[in-house]
């Protein structure tokens, strides 16, 4: 059994969207979950009730897999994250964080500020030991397979140790969640030449080399569609949060850029396969994992809908199931002491 606690207040569309998508969950993941409901009883209860005695209550018999927990305050999108995290210790998120790290939920997940969860999920649940960061890891759709790539935005500007760390995070997350035993890690840079890039990517490209890792070498963002370079298919690309989070931004504009272009040219976007749109749709993976603290917290995206929370529930429910938590702890074992490869 796995009881995942989830933001009731997070997102521009809470608490109907959290609830809806805890109830598609109850009905559509495993029989055993159950969910935590973390915000203020009495606007929750409401909309639960609402939706049980409407277009859900084909799951009334599984209410019960449902608790309501109390959280009166809610940090709000524009708030400072410390700063809301330490004047409103009974929010929504803070008080959902403390389930976890207190063992009374397996699992955090929320669409709210994610400036807070970052820091509420080091402060709570802490970094693994050798850890210095945490990284965003977000799946991106790709010619071949679906890839993750990290550091999706926790880290503006990231050393080659780092770098080489979110490496080792990327690898379990990708044999863990997207079921690749042996996954290619490389390195985003503007070349495919081990000298090419800044110097911190120079660096970590070398560290890699000496890794336990299947290091594939540089890639660049144009190889991200297509899945990998000429040499190899790719599942892990490593960068820094500043790059990486530009990135995520122009793949959350690739969809409806087609479709846009496509009804200007006289076709109706509906007709194209499911599967081909579904692919850039980011509701369709629900939420990133922020990797390297002591736990599973996943971050959606703000204007989540239910479908987007259910699917985030989804990876978090997968990451339980998968203990990948204490992967990561084995493979950060690995790690010298310095957390990268060596001097």
């Amino acid at each position: 059994m796995a009881r995942i606690a989830l933001d009731a207040m997070g997102g521009d569309f809470a608490p109907e969207a959290p609830i809806e998508g805890a109830l598609m969950a109850i009905g559509e993941l495993d029989p055993s979950l159950e969910i935590l409901l973390v915000g203020r009883t009495d606007p929750m209860r409401e909309v639960l009730d609402r939706l049980i005695a409407g277009a859900y209550a084909g799951v009334a018999p599984q209410r019960d897999r449902v608790h309501l927990v109390d959280a009166p305050d809610v940090i709000e999108m524009a708030d400072r994250p410390t700063t809301a995290l330490r004047h409103k210790p009974n929010s929504s998120m803070a008080v959902g964080l403390h389930l976890h790290a207190s063992g009374k939920a397996d699992a955090f997940v929320s669409a709210g500020n994610t400036g807070a969860q970052m820091a509420g999920s080091v402060f709570q649940l802490k970094l693994h030991e050798g850890l210095t960061r945490p990284a965003i890891a977000t799946v991106f759709p790709t010619a071949r397979q679906p890839v993750v790539v990290l550091d999706a935005g926790a880290n503006v500007d990231c050393s080659a140790t780092e770098l080489v760390q979110f490496a080792r995070l990327g690898a379990v997350y990708a044999e863990d969640i997207l079921g690749r035993p042996k996954p290619a890690v490389a390195l985003l840079s503007i070349g495919e030449e081990p000298e090419k890039g800044n110097a911190a990517v120079k660096d970590a490209h070398r560290r890699l080399q000496d890794t336990e890792l299947h290091f594939v070498g540089n890639v660049e963002g144009r190889d991200i569609l297509a899945g990998g370079s000429a040499r190899s298919a790719v599942d892990v690309v490593v960068c820094d949060g500043f790059v990486g989070n530009v990135l995520l931004k122009f793949y959350e504009s690739v969809g409806p850029l087609i479709a846009s272009l496509l009804k200007k040219g006289g076709v109706d976007p509906r007709l194209l396969q499911e599967d081909a749109t579904r692919s850039f749709d980011y509701s369709e993976f629900g939420g990133a994992p922020l990797l390297g603290v002591r736990g599973v917290s996943i971050i959606s995206h703000g204007s989540s809908s239910p479908r987007a929370i259910k699917n985030a529930l989804r990876v978090a429910l997968r990451a339980v199931e998968t203990r990948m938590n204490d992967h990561i702890g084995r493979r950060l074992a690995q790690m010298p002491a310095d957390g990268g490869a060596g001097a």
